[in-house]
């Protein structure tokens, strides 16, 4: 009897037409919405040209040492986050993911898994000690020696079996794998910028930088409508930061992408894809524009892909303690934002039915009381403060003193009447993200038939549809592109096994290549620092942090030089609210501090500005940021009434400086 081939084997025809209406609808809305004439062509030869560096710089290291080219470019990653984050940052995170691997190798045996995990714990644990004066580096240096030394021998094992695993893969596609190291490298290229995106000067650098120079985070939400929002992203931040007395981003986003990127690889192993094509699911995970965008900031998307990797990875393998530490990771990704437990609903779903056999009743349970305590830190205690667990959000609900009753709404993010949502975010992108279309990448359109494809096969059906739901669910509650980036991510390997099972070898290579050029393409749409050539212009500056600010934003090179000199003086900005960074003295008139907002509001209505200089003296501000558009008649003669003067500008932004002493 004659064996049936690939092509006649059932149901295989109408799932490759499924993966060949995805590629073709994705070429038709290029055309159709004219996509192609927004691409960065600019900024795609920069990544390219960084792409030749990358090669040059490796492979004059491969002649040297006589390594593969794979291992060279690691190192040459290593060295370039090194030189533009700095040595302590680097050490730094080293130290915190060793000792979240430390802990996390309680619960699973695989390196990433066990950073993941571990890196909940922490979040988890230290979010409940916030408001107490023990955050420093005296402590917490201490504290994660003793962990790695406790757990030494585990660890040990763990990184020979990590570095055997890598040597193995390379060897086995050493091509392959050098492409998609380079991919990487590229997408790492993101961390080198400094942090300049508005949602981190305006709120997430307030923790890290409460616990570096306070010891303490300060639970105020009268400056800051966002202070008690979930803060398990910053924690680890605020970690990072007090070990390294510098900011750490950088470095620790590297971490979350190096996690996500082994996460990925083992998960389409273990779906059944061949090593060259898990090194294609690097690839695409690497050249998706978001996660660039993503290493240049503060943003939970990125440990959220990571923790909805790890939920996968348990779904598809068995642990010992792999239902405590579904409980960990759900945990976590409720204290990273209340809307991720809500995409990731099938991912835990189908990782607590591939670990909960056979454990009883107390394994269960002690697994939802992990999630409970590690997530619930800052919903606590915004019910404790403010009577509203979600602040600011849903206050029509729970009406909170601490913000206006009103429904929490952000008008700007609104479906487009007669497109469908994964069509619009892919070829529309700037009306549903702070981002040039094309910005999402076009796997949300070019890899859908592939998706639908998975669930007829029986290995790939359940990741599939966990993975659908991590994209579709996000989209119910609002049209907001990045909150569909980690489902997206965990589709990746499902959609490689899938095309692995569908296609030959070379077809099912030729198809995923060309899509990861079509996104590198793309990737400079993801946000507005990629757009202007920002990677560009931190390589020129060779790791140094002014040139940027001064560029990007100039506030916070005069922050930097105000703290320098004055380091306990109260800094009014009265524009784009880059007051994070004072750790509690930095003031705005934006709706985030809702006090201020309505005195600054009353203040502008007087004309003459002695609202204003009384408000000046009653909060007592030292300097004032403002820009000429902020620079309303009422607010230039409330500076002159308070005796101010101009003390220093940079590019656009004027700081005052009032008659009050300063604490020089």
């Amino acid at each position: 009897m004659q064996t049936p081939t690939l092509s006649t084997t059932p149901g295989v025809p109408l799932q490759r037409r499924l993966v060949e209406a995805g590629l073709l609808a994705c070429a038709a809305g290029l055309v159709i919405h004219r996509t192609w004439v927004e691409l960065p062509a600019g900024r795609f030869g920069e990544s390219l040209a960084l792409a030749l560096l990358w090669l040059g710089l490796a492979w004059v290291l491969r002649r040297v040492r006589a390594m593969r080219m794979a291992d060279a470019m690691a190192i040459v990653g290593l060295l370039a986050l090194v030189a533009m984050a700095g040595p302590l940052p680097v050490l730094a995170t080293v130290l915190l993911a060793a000792g979240a691997m430390a802990i996390g190798s309680l619960f699973v045996c695989d390196a990433a898994l066990a950073f993941v995990v571990g890196a909940g714990v922490v979040a988890g644990v230290v979010g409940w000690l916030l408001p107490l004066p023990v955050h420093r580096a005296w402590l917490y240096a201490p504290l994660l020696l003793a962990l790695v030394f406790a757990r030494r021998r585990v660890l040990a094992d763990m990184a020979r079996t990590s570095l055997a695993e890598w040597h193995a893969s390379v060897h086995a596609s050493p091509r392959v794998a050098a492409a998609g190291m380079l991919a990487l490298g590229l997408a790492s290229a993101g961390a080198w910028l400094p942090t300049m995106q508005y949602d981190d000067l305006a709120y997430h650098l307030g923790l890290p930088w409460q616990l570096l120079r306070n010891g303490r985070y300060a639970l105020d939400t009268s400056m800051q409508a966002w202070a008690l929002a979930p803060w398990a992203g910053d924690v680890l931040q605020g970690i990072a930061q007090v070990l390294a007395r510098a900011e750490a981003r950088g470095p620790l986003d590297t971490a979350w992408l190096l996690a996500s990127a082994a996460l990925v690889a083992r998960i389409a192993g273990r779906l059944g894809a061949p090593v060259e094509f898990r090194w294609m699911a690097v690839a695409l995970l690497a050249t998706l524009p978001p996660v660039t965008a993503l290493l240049g900031g503060m943003q939970t998307e990125l440990p959220a892909m990571a923790a909805m990797l790890a939920l996968l990875a348990l779904a598809t393998r068995d642990e010992p303690r792999g239902l405590l530490a579904v409980g960990v990771l759900a945990g976590f990704l409720g204290g990273l934002k209340a809307m991720h437990p809500l995409a990731a609903i099938g991912l835990v779903a189908i990782a607590v039915a591939r670990t909960a056999r056979g454990r009883g009743v107390v394994t269960p349970l002690l697994a939802v009381a992990l999630a409970l305590g590690i997530a619930a830190s800052s919903y606590a205690t915004a019910w404790r403060i403010c009577g509203n667990p979600v602040l600011p959000l849903f206050n029509d609900v729970f009406l909170s003193r601490c913000f206006a009753p009103t429904a929490f709404n952000d008008a700007r993010w609104q479906a487009l009447p007669g497109l469908p949502l994964p069509w619009s975010m892919t070829f529309l992108t700037g009306r549903h993200l702070e981002a040039f279309d094309g910005g999402l990448g076009m796997l949300l359109i070019a890899l859908a038939g592939a998706a639908f494809a998975a669930l007829f096969d029986r290995r790939t059906r359940w990741p599939a549809v966990a993975g659908l739901l991590a994209v579709v669910l996000p989209m119910t509650v609002i049209a907001y592109a990045r909150y569909v980036v980690p489902g997206i991510v965990v589709m990746l390997p499902v959609v490689v096994a899938t095309l692995v099972r569908l296609y030959t070898r070379r077809t099912a290579l030729v198809m995923l290549a060309a899509l990861c050029v079509l996104d590198l393409a793309y990737q400079a749409n993801a946000n507005w620092m990629l757009h202007t050539g920002a990677i560009k212009r931190a390589v020129g500056a060779l790791g140094r942090d002014a040139p940027l600010f001064d560029r990007y934003v100039p506030e916070r090179s005069l922050i930097d030089a105000i703290r320098r000199r004055w380091p306990d003086a109260r800094v009014l900005d009265l524009g784009d609210a880059s007051h994070a960074e004072l750790a509690g003295n930095g003031l705005t008139t934006t709706w985030y501090a809702p006090v201020l907002h309505a005195d600054a509001l009353a203040a502008d209505q007087d004309a003459t500005g002695a609202v204003w200089a009384r408000l000046l003296q009653a909060r007592e501000v030292d300097f004032v940021l403002l820009r000429a558009k902020d620079a309303t008649p009422a607010r230039r003669a409330g500076l002159a009434r308070a005796g101010a003067h101009r003390a220093m500008t940079a590019g656009p932004v004027e700081c005052w400086r009032l008659a009050r002493d300063a604490s020089e």
